[in-house]
């Protein structure tokens, strides 16, 4: 086999290389950079009295805030203390009341 040849098979392969990279990178980095950064941006943004739903499923109003704590409310006398990065989504005011 010719050194010529091998480096002409390399040189060819490589553009298609660089296009799996690039497809990689709009595919599955960049989204999934863009979810932790809007999931960092609704927790650096919670307030009391937001009503927020959990990864679990379940559906409160924030009570009381810590650094890496919340205290959410589902009842008078029900309150639970989870982990600021267990919150999905925060719900629209009333929410919880139409339910």
């Amino acid at each position: 086999m010719n050194t010529s040849t091998t480096t002409q098979g390399i040189t060819s392969m490589l553009p298609m290389l660089l296009a799996f990279g690039v497809i990689f990178y709009f595919m599955l980095i960049r989204p999934q950079n863009k979810r932790a950064q809007e999931q960092q941006a609704l927790i650096n943004n919670l307030q009391k009295d937001d009503e927020v739903i959990t990864s679990g499923g379940i559906l409160g109003k924030i009570a009381e805030i810590g650094e890496q704590f919340i205290i959410i409310t589902f009842s008078e006398n029900t309150r639970v203390t989870i982990q600021k990065t267990t919150i999905v989504s925060c719900l629209p005011k009333g929410t919880l009341k139409t339910i």
